[in-house]
This record gives C-alpha cells, structure tokens and sequence, in this order.
C-alpha cells in the first residue's frame, strides 16, 4: 500500500486517475466525467506533477459540499489528491 493511503476508505472504493497522461486540452473534461461517475462512499484519487489550483476551484463551484477535496500528498512534481464523493 502506498504511503498516502489513508484509512477513511477501503482500497476496493479509490479509483486512481492520472492526470499527467491525459492531454491538457482534455484533463478537466476528463476529471469532471470520473467526478460524475463516482457514487457515495468512493473515491477517485488524483496525481498530477502541479498543485491545480484553478482546477479545485472549479470543482467547489460545480460540486460544492458533495465532494470533498483532501491533499494526501503536497510535493513538488508529485501532488496526490482525493475526491471523496459525500
């Protein structure tokens, strides 16, 4: 297990998305869709090379409190994220 997992979800509802192989122009398309695909309880874990600042404040306008936006890693050239939908 890595060493950001934490223990508020079990491994079977993380859904990894990374989001360094997804072309620019189509990244937040893409991290909307999974967004939408995600039920209660699960939760779509992101990795990126830079914190998306622009991209998280889209994110609360369009899903306000049904997700939850929580950093499990914050280093240079390796941002790992979890959306937990609520």
């Amino acid at each position: 297990m890595s060493s950001y997992a934490q223990h508020h979800v079990t491994p079977l509802a993380i859904y990894a998305f990374d989001a360094r192989g997804v072309a620019k122009r189509f990244r937040h398309a893409a991290i909307f869709g999974a967004l939408d695909a995600l039920e209660s309880g699960e939760t779509m874990r992101f990795v990126n090379d830079h914190d998306p600042i622009p991209l998280l404040h889209q994110l609360q306008a369009r899903y306000g409190d049904k997700v939850r936006i929580e950093y499990r890693q914050r280093e240079p050239g390796e941002i790992v994220i979890d959306f937990v939908h609520n």
